[in-house]
């Protein structure tokens, strides 16, 4: 095939793909940018922060579970990017007004790999993202050999939203896993849905006595008071310990890029301080 006609099979392509995508979560955002692909966005949610320049650049038209549905409808988007079953009400509403929309709904380390390969067929940058992707497994990869020496893997506790008390979500489960901890409600992973990963007897809590709890409260501000204050807390060593920390929720509550690295790291920073002044 001559240089010419790849040129020309080339722009084709190119033609085929969305040009105007409004991004109502941050981790689409982020990997679009990531990819090379942030000319495509003409939209964003308020909430996202990563990369700090899309708020700059990018006209806000939502919230998480709300959207101006006419702002929206103004950019004339090709393409809307939601998440998950909290976003079905948005996505409702444009398609009756004849928007594509596509959900995805990744909840595991796994499903975030699949949802950012998907990402990239969808801008015409399959070969970034798989790049990407393998960068990625690969940092991950050493993060958990890293962790296999250890010599201690102390129980963790993560909290994501305080009333009621909310746990398990299943990439922050499996990042505590991989980082050197042992999430002390694993089994709450298994739940997609929030309401079903509320912990009814925070006495559970003081009866599992984590070694380090880890607070992300939603994008609401932690107050160690709220912790310590609970009735039996002050029994759990990790309280009694001060192993108390706060995880800032763009980095871990994100199902996208920043909790495959700025999140991951932040929790193997603090397994393994804890794991050096315990050996």
């Amino acid at each position: 095939m001559s240089h010419f006609i790849q040129i020309q099979t080339k722009m084709k392509i190119e033609s085929l793909l969305p040009r105007r995508i409004v991004c109502l979560t941050e981790e689409t955002t982020e990997m679009l940018y990531l990819l090379g692909a942030s000319d495509r966005i003409v939209g964003i949610s308020g909430y996202t922060v990563r990369p700090p320049q899309a708020r700059r650049e990018k006209p806000m038209v939502s919230a998480f579970t709300t959207a101006n549905i006419g702002k929206i409808l103004e950019l004339e988007p090709d393409l809307v990017l939601c998440f998950s079953d909290l976003q079905a009400d948005i996505a409702q509403q444009l398609i009756r007004h004849g928007v594509e929309v596509h959900v995805f709904n990744q909840r595991s380390i796994t499903e975030i790999y699949r949802m950012i390969r998907q990402l990239g067929c969808m801008v015409g940058k399959e070969t970034e993202a798989l790049a990407w992707i393998e960068r990625n497994r690969a940092k991950l990869d050493q993060i958990a050999r890293t962790a296999q020496r250890l010599p201690r893997r102390p129980r963790v506790y993560f909290e994501e939203w305080y009333n009621p008390l909310i746990s398990g979500i299943r990439w922050v489960s499996e990042l505590i896993d991989m980082a050197g901890g042992t999430d002390i409600f694993a089994e709450l992973a298994a739940q997609p849905l929030a309401k079903d990963r509320i912990i009814r007897d925070p006495d559970e809590v003081v009866r599992r006595n984590p070694d380090i709890i880890l607070v992300s409260w939603c994008g609401r501000k932690f107050k160690r008071d709220k912790i310590v204050q609970r009735p039996g807390w002050t029994q759990i060593a990790a309280v009694q310990n001060d192993h108390i920390y706060e995880i800032d929720s763009s980095i871990i509550l994100q199902p996208g890029p920043a909790a495959l690295t700025d999140g991951v790291d932040k929790l193997h920073h603090i397994i393994s301080t804890w794991a050096a002044s315990h050996s």
